[in-house]
Formats: structure tokens, C-alpha cells, sequence
């Protein structure tokens, strides 16, 4: 081998090498492979920053809209009683996917717009009926029939009598996340249902869609959004466990911040993630970050670097399972299971195959199921 091969072999995995520590250091996205770590790296951390919004994955501008409907509702609809998020997200995860895959302004709008299949009784899409135009086209962009709009699907006639606006910008829009969640909200609470009534839930979501196999799958995906939005249950937990896990549930909603974070709670972040991401403005966690501020409850100083993190307590290798985490134990993610200078990811794990984590940029603190990251890669018990 030439010199010059020699010198080229180096400086490419010099790359990789100095790539790999720095995302073990801010607990980047994972790499699909360590042949094409940086490219990935960056591609990752761009495609996945709006990801996940909770431990549901739901995008946090949705999460967000759902939320907001449920605090409005009282206002829209005095009489309903259980209107609550997760009923909203039931919804929408049926009927457009969390709006996945589009882009969510800041004021909620969402783009490209989401429409259903024409309704001309072509058979296409499984429609067998023809609805005619109401709307001339203004929200479903055809005067030839009428189609679902929107994340939550309205028809542009429901619409016309259900949309509300929850942004402050005087239109009712059923392409954006805020006015569509709240007039969803409206529609399932009726003239005042009590949605905490299991008769009651079901009867609203069969209105929305007079179909039993529909109203079974919605009730599933909301019973896993309420179960991933509760808390977990610290009861039989050791009291300076306790404290470590509580301290670090006690930041969620807290913004990432890429290299933000320390022992006494959310710092400014530095620049910049292989995605371009800069924390210097945002003050709030890295997933190391988060570690070092929940072990300090317990009196104990970790570093700011995940792989290194992995060096504190009892190792619990990879090929334990998931299985062998206890309440209060950090939890690995690696490049390359086995060897931890590759870790990218730490979470805590808080029981019920939850962790609660710092995940990457655009997202805040929050609880994630372990099977969210790639590349499991064990724990550590230091308590």
C-alpha cells in the first residue's frame, strides 16, 4: 500500500472516529451505518427533528394543537366533559396519520394539504357514493365533488358548521393543525357529551365514521396515547431513585438543546449538530445533559458525554434485554452495540419499557418507549 493510500485510509477514519465522539458527546440521531456515519448523521438529524412529540411519537406542532383544543374546548362546548388530548390524537392517527410527513408551521398551517379521495362513486379509494361540491372547491381544491380535508378529514359541508378558529387569525382553516384539532373537538363533544362515559366516547366517535372496525381501532390508539401520557408508577421505587427519576420528569416539555444541560438545570447549547442544528439560543438538554441534571438529585456527577456516562454504576449489557432495566437505570444507544465509544443515545429508564429523554433537536424533554432508538445497547444501575 502507497503512502498516499495510507495517509487517505487515516484521514477517512480519523473523520468517522472524531464523528462518532462527537454525537455520542450531544446524543445524536443513529447512524444506518458506520460506513456512512457523517452522511447519515446529518441526514438523520434533519429528517427526524420533528419526529416525535411524546412517547406516542405523535409531531410535536400536533401534539401541540391537540393540547391547545382540549384547553378550548370549555369555551366552544361549556357541557362536554373528557374532551382530552389523547381523543384528538385517536382521531387523527386514523384518519391522516398525525399529519406525518407534511410540514407544520409555526401558526399550524400544514402543507402540501391533506386530501381524501375524490367522492364521486368511482370506486376509487372505496368510496361508492357521490357527494356533491359545497365549497367550489376552497378547501378540497375540486368543484367536481367533494373529498375529506385536513388532518382530521372533515367533508367541506361538516366543516362549514364545525370549523373553528383556535389560531387568532380570523379563518377557519381545516388544513391547519390548530382550527382543525379544535373543530374536531367540537364535533366529537356534540351539544355536550360526556366523553368519559365509554357509551358516550364510542357514540361520538361512530358519528365520525359509522363504522365499528373504525370507532375499535380509534379506541386502541387512544388507549395508547392516555397509557405513553401518563406518569410512571414510583410507588415501590427507592427513595433516591425517587428523586433521580422525578427530577428528571419534573423537565419535560423543556426544549432540546444540542450540548445544553448540566447539573443545575437547562443551560444555552452550543453549535452546531452534523444537521446544522444550534443550540446557543435555546436554553434546555442535550440526552447526556438531562442524565447530568437528574443524578445530581441523587448526589452523584456525571460528564457530558454519553458514551462516558456508560462508564459510571453497573454495566447491563446489551444481551440482557430490556427486560433486565430496573426503575432509575440509564439506558444506551449505540452506533455499534458492543462497543461503547459508539453510544449516541442515553435515556432514563422509568418502568413500563418508557425512558424519559432529551431525543434531538426540535423536540423537548419527554417519556419515549425504550424501542424508539435504534441500536440498544444496555444500561447502567448506579443506584
Amino acid at each position: 500500500m502507497s503512502g498516499t493510500h495510507r495517509v487517505r485510509r487515516w484521514r477517512r477514519w480519523a473523520l468517522l472516529t472524531a464523528v462518532l465522539a462527537f454525537g455520542a458527546a450531544c446524543c445524536a440521531g443513529p447512524f444506518l451505518s458506520t460506513l456512512n456515519a457523517a452522511a447519515a448523521l446529518s441526514s438523520q438529524a434533519d429528517q427526524q427533528d420533528d419526529a416525535g412529540g411524546s412517547s406516542a411519537n405523535i409531531p410535536p406542532r400536533m401534539l401541540a394543537a391537540y393540547k391547545n383544543a382540549a384547553q378550548l374546548i370549555p369555551s366552544q362546548v361549556p357541557a362536554c366533559k373528557g374532551l382530552v388530548w389523547p381523543v384528538l390524537a385517536g382521531i387523527a392517527k386514523v384518519e391522516s396519520n398525525q399529519a406525518v410527513g407534511h410540514s407544520i408551521a409555526a401558526n399550524g398551517d400544514i402543507r402540501p394539504r391533506i386530501y381524501g379521495v375524490l367522492l364521486n362513486g368511482s370506486g376509487s379509494g372505496g368510496n361508492t357514493s357521490t357527494v356533491a361540491d359545497t365549497d367550489g372547491g376552497k378547501w378540497d381544491g375540486t368543484a367536481q365533488g367533494e373529498r375529506a380535508v385536513g388532518p382530521f378529514q372533515f367533508l367541506p359541508s361538516t366543516w362549514a358548521s364545525t370549523g373553528r378558529d383556535a389560531n387568532g387569525d380570523k379563518v377557519s382553516d381545516p388544513h391547519n393543525a390548530n382550527d382543525a384539532a379544535l373543530g374536531a373537538a367540537v364535533y366529537l363533544c356534540g351539544h355536550g357529551r360526556d366523553l368519559t362515559k365509554d357509551s358516550q366516547l364510542r357514540a361520538a366517535i361512530y358519528q365520525y365514521n359509522h363504522s365499528n372496525s373504525y370507532v375499535d381501532n380509534v379506541l386502541g390508539w387512544i388507549e395508547q396515547y392516555r397509557s405513553s401520557g401518563a406518569g410512571p408508577d414510583l410507588t415501590d421505587a427507592p427513595g433516591r431513585v425517587r428523586k433521580v427519576v422525578e427530577a428528571a420528569l419534573s423537565q419535560r416539555g423543556v426544549p432540546y438543546s444540542w450540548g445544553g444541560g448540566n447539573s443545575k438545570g437547562p443551560s444555552r447549547g452550543v453549535c452546531c449538530s452534523p444537521g446544522g442544528k444550534s443550540g446557543e439560543s435555546i436554553s434546555g438538554y442535550d440526552c447526556s445533559g438531562l442524565m447530568m441534571y437528574a443524578f445530581a438529585h441523587a448526589g452523584l456527577e456525571l460528564p457530558h458525554l454519553a458514551s462516558a456516562q456508560a462508564g459510571f454504576g453497573k454495566r447491563i449489557p446489551a444481551s440482557s434485554g430490556a427486560g433486565a432495566l430496573h426503575i432509575g437505570d440509564m439506558v444506551f444507544f449505540a452506533y455499534a452495540p458492543g462497543r461503547d465509544s459508539t453510544i449516541y443515545h442515553v435515556g432514563l429508564y422509568v418502568g413500563g419499557g418508557q425512558m424519559v429523554d432529551a431525543a434531538r433537536p426540535g423536540t423537548t424533554v419527554r417519556l419515549d418507549p425504550v424501542t424508539a432508538m435504534s441500536g440498544f445497547a444496555g444500561g447502567a444501575r448506579l443506584l
